[in-house]
């Protein structure tokens, strides 16, 4: 929803601008397109790769980019690192992971082709999948699934993989992928892979999203300067109902989106992935 992200953000020539979460730089390219060259953009990833991605692919509007290696939650230091008192322009969060990081093999979010246990965002970040899933305890894990990942075999996967890594360690997204697929039942049509919630509710596990989205939505609003915009994509019903509840509490906020913009189906045609998504957008009263 590349398009009906930046429309909602309403750009201005002269005003800052945050993508919080970069990426491969796609929403960032188009951002940039639409402020004037005493505009500004910053760009915010935790992942070095992702970065460094977005960076070449900017390189011709270098001038106004300031691109920092960073998580999201670390705006408010950002901003004043940079003498920025507040957000005149607006924000934009695309949640998940980028199609840059899915298709990154070492990263380890992707069942479809082999790859390490990982799914850190952050390549720093202390903990991994693999130590998750190799040593947390039943109880741990069924929460994880159930919860984070909204499976509804969590007990059955979460057993199986206790007694899978008793014979072996789980050291692949493939070793997973096919615990989970032994460990549900077999259906003819089904739409998802059955590991697909399994491996959503693990990365957001790995990387602390849902608590670190809730502390950076709480501090970013009120930075936001008067019409100033906020936009959010997200692809899990925790999240979307976090922003929602974030929004319609904050008093400072006029909500532009009574309900989530959802995808075309032409965009869903061409990228599956984009199914869950739901875009949420609000403007500084």
């Amino acid at each position: 929803m590349l398009n009906e992200a930046v429309d909602l953000l309403n750009c201005k020539g002269d005003k800052t601008y945050i993508d919080a979460t970069a990426g491969g730089g796609g929403h960032s390219l188009e951002i940039a397109g639409r402020i004037s060259p005493t505009g500004r953009l910053i760009m915010l990833d935790t992942d070095p790769d992702a970065i460094k991605a977005a960076n070449t692919r900017l390189e011709p509007c270098k001038e106004i980019i300031t691109s920092i290696k960073s998580n999201y939650s670390a705006i408010p230091e950002i901003l004043k690192s940079l003498n920025i008192t507040g957000i005149d322009g607006g924000i934009l969060f695309d949640l998940g992971v980028s199609y840059h990081q899915l298709t990154s093999g070492e990263k380890g979010f992707s069942f479809t082709n082999e790859a390490p246990l990982d799914m850190r965002i952050d390549p720093e970040n202390p903990i991994n999948a693999r130590e998750i899933i190799n040593t947390y305890t039943e109880d741990e894990l069924y929460k994880i699934f159930k919860e984070l990942g909204e499976e509804r075999f969590s007990g059955r996967i979460a057993r199986r993989v206790v007694e899978a890594r008793k014979i072996k360690e789980i050291i692949t997204t493939t070793e997973l992928a096919d615990i989970v697929k032994k460990s549900v039942p077999y259906r003819k049509n089904r739409r998802i892979h059955p590991a697909t919630r399994v491996f959503q509710g693990l990365r957001i596990a790995v990387n602390n999203e849902l608590e670190t989205l809730e502390k950076t939505l709480n501090e970013v609003v009120p930075l936001l300067g008067k019409n100033a915009r906020i936009v959010v994509i997200s692809f899990h019903s925790l999240e979307d109902r976090l922003v929602k509840n974030i929004f319609k509490r904050s008093e400072s906020l006029e909500v532009l989106t009574k309900k989530p913009v959802v995808p075309s189906y032409e965009e869903t045609k061409t990228n599956p992935s984009a199914r869950s998504a739901k875009l949420r957008a609000a403007e500084k009263k």
